[in-house]
């Protein structure tokens, strides 16, 4: 890198939005959500909740997200990517809301779902778009939580379910500097880092968002898109004031530790 060269670019989230609904889609009253579902479960001898299906219970993530995304970009901000994720399975039994939710986007981006891992999925996804930008596939990256409070057949175990429909929309953009690093640990063995140690690492005056005790105190009203809600509502003054950030996260179900910094 010569002198007066630009360094090094990170992708860092700008905005965020965040927004509760009640109410229900009309992709719930769908025949063919049932007929899903039945399949999914079959194999492991789970029952369906016959009383949510009959009152057409739950929400459709494409429907929640929509108008967030509308208030997040304009017309002259194209996305690169667009990533989905969720914990409670979507009530859209037919083609994925990640593939809905691009034509909401512009510059219609490479769109695509994680799931299947917990709380955790928001962290992955997070980290999913910041290899796109280090691979120099992406300059602005849309990621969007969402989860809905109907799990249509009986659980092997008992889970957290949010107490509202939710959805919050993370803007994630290519800036000078260093850019969000997102760290997972997995397994029996994996290291514990100390939140308090990490945010130490980020400098003094680092806010520190910790959800890891969740899981461990009781339910969240929002188990998966709590912490996120929280980071929409204080981002644009931590912002303003320059601060680093530190979100951390525990799923004990499935034994996985995620953190994000963002210097």
């Amino acid at each position: 890198m010569t002198a007066g060269s630009p360094g090094p670019a990170g992708l860092r989230i700008t905005r965020a939005l965040a927004r509760c609904s009640d109410g229900r889609s009309e992709t719930s009253l769908d025949p063919d959500l049932r007929v899903f579902v039945s399949d999914l479960v079959r194999p492991y001898g789970l029952p369906l909740r016959e009383d949510l299906l009959r009152a057409g219970v739950g929400h459709s993530y494409q429907e929640l997200a929509a108008g967030l995304l509308d208030e997040a970009l304009t017309e002259d901000e194209p996305a690169d990517l667009l990533i989905l994720a969720f914990d409670t399975p979507d009530v859209r039994p037919g083609a994925p809301s990640s593939l809905g939710l691009s034509r909401s986007v512009p510059g219609a981006p490479l769109a695509f779902a994680v799931c299947d891992q917990g709380t955790a999925a928001a962290f992955t996804a997070l980290r999913l778009a910041a290899e796109y930008q280090r691979a120099g596939a992406c300059r602005r990256a849309v990621v969007v939580l969402a989860e809905q409070t109907a799990l249509h057949h009986e659980p092997p175990e008992p889970v957290a379910m949010p107490q509202r429909h939710a959805a919050v929309v993370l803007v994630c953009e290519e800036q000078p500097g260093p850019g969000l690093a997102v760290r997972q640990f997995s397994g029996p063995d994996r290291p514990e880092p100390s939140v308090r140690g990490l945010a130490a690492e980020l400098g003094p005056g680092a806010v520190v968002l910790d959800g890891t005790a969740v899981d461990r105190d009781g339910p969240a009203a929002q188990p998966f898109t709590g912490l996120w809600a929280r980071l929409a509502e204080g981002l644009p003054e931590w912002r303003a004031q320059r601060r680093p950030l530190l979100l951390a996260g525990a799923d004990h179900r499935l034994g996985v530790l995620s953190t994000l910094a963002q210097p």
